[in-house]
């Protein structure tokens, strides 16, 4: 289970409490806006070189794991 309180953080005075990739300023929502946007992990990654692959890799698991959370293997 990844824990996501170790990679994005949420502060009132940080882009309005925006959950915010960790040491950054860059929005956790900014990642998923690039891939439905159609870019790659590579294309977000190197745009913000302050997140790290780690991190962004972090977020998506989280996200799979919410999604699919209850679902049943058939």
């Amino acid at each position: 289970m990844t824990i996501l309180s170790s990679v994005t953080h949420r502060h009132p005075d940080i882009l309005s409490g925006a959950p915010v990739f960790m040491g950054t300023r860059v929005s956790v929502r900014s990642l998923f806006d690039y891939l439905e946007g159609g870019d790659t992990l590579e294309e977000f990654l190197h745009q913000f070189p302050s997140v790290t692959r780690e991190q962004a890799i972090a977020v998506l698991d989280a996200a799979y794991e919410s999604v699919t959370a209850d679902a049943h293997i058939a």
